[in-house]
């Protein structure tokens, strides 16, 4: 009798995980209400070093996370600030030891406040309000001060508070620009650097103004890649990927909070708007904090800040974790 139940039981268990399986590929659970997920384990734990990417630009991509000489500590004044040259940008801020000046999109400038604190404010150190001045090329009206949550005053230039970054090693460096989608060289009016040319934060609006579908001629498409196999870009060419530490059956999501700072959510799309995927294979799911999120074959997926062009796939077998998901929602192969 023992046995029996057991059978029962286990039988029981299988069809459980048969009906969620088929549920999640199916156009019900598209076109319903989309499944709400957990976070696997513990959310406080996602961050730098725990296999997620790096969200400060401390080790993006997988380094070893190692700070060298240069600007890594440097919170003292900038003393007097200088429109220098920046390669690919143009003019730019630097400090009087001619180390690049930063501005972060999630700070705000009116009123001035500062978001970057404890590993964000490592990488990135503020840079001091103490005896800043400015050369030709900045209106010294802009240059103000925001106090940070420990007390210390921050520079602040048109309301936007200032920082060096940890892997600048020497003056005229900017391995700053662009990293997790939200830091940039700061331009001698408070602007992203660049952005009279339609770079930076311009360069993104303006992305905006075209639907994104409307520049491939669907939301999802099939590209060969030469290396990968038949891998799936947005509309905008960026290559879509898949987290080892998510889970399809049933679907639970590993990437919230810090995490999502360099590997981005990819939103829902019109599954009838797919070129080279099977629509059934497209759908979504509700993350942990309300949004939602489009799946592939019930995995979600995300795009890489770390790829700068169309068809980067930069973010391939990241720490061994995070993969271009193909055409078919699997993992693309690993090629030495």
């Amino acid at each position: 009798m023992k046995i029996k139940r057991r059978e029962i039981f286990a039988g029981s268990a299988v069809a459980v995980l048969m009906m969620t399986t088929a549920a999640c590929g199916s156009s019900d659970n598209y076109g319903g209400k989309a499944p709400a997920v957990q976070p696997v384990g513990d959310s406080k734990q996602v961050g730098a070093g725990s296999g997620y990417g790096d969200p400060y630009g401390s080790g993006a991509g997988g380094g070893s996370g190692a700070v060298p000489a240069g600007a890594a500590g440097k919170t003292g004044s900038a003393g007097q600030l200088k429109v220098s040259e920046i390669a690919g940008l143009g003019p730019g801020v630097t400090d009087s030891e001619g180390f690049t000046l930063y501005r972060f999109d999630k700070d705000t400038p009116k009123p001035p406040k500062s978001n970057c604190e404890g590993d964000c404010a490592a990488a990135w150190p503020a840079v001091s309000a103490d005896d800043a001045s400015v050369s030709a090329g900045i209106d010294a009206a802009l240059l103000g001060s925001v106090e940070r949550a420990d007390g210390t005053k921050q520079l602040t230039l048109a309301g936007w508070p200032v920082y060096r970054y940890s892997k600048d090693a020497k003056a005229g460096d900017s391995f700053g620009e662009g990293v997790g989608g939200t830091w940039h060289v700061l331009g001698p009016g408070g602007k992203p650097a660049g952005a009279s040319k339609g770079s930076g934060a311009e360069k993104e609006e303006k992305k905006e103004d075209k639907p994104a579908a409307e520049a491939k001629g669907g939301e999802l498409t099939a590209v060969q890649n030469p290396k990968l196999g038949t891998l799936v870009e947005d509309a905008e060419g960026k290559t879509l990927y898949r987290f080892d530490k998510d889970s399809a059956w049933p679907m639970k999501i590993g990437c919230v909070d810090a995490c999502t700072d360099t590997w981005k959510p990819a939103k829902p799309v019109d599954k009838d708007k797919v070129n080279g995927i099977a629509p059934e294979l497209i759908g979504k799911v509700k993350r942990p904090d309300g949004s939602e999120q489009l799946t592939i074959d019930c995995w979600p997926v995300y795009t890489f800040t770390g790829d700068k062009e169309p068809g980067d796939t930069t973010g391939h077998n990241n720490k061994g974790l995070w993969f271009a998901i193909t055409d078919k929602g699997k993992k693309a192969k690993v090629v030495g």
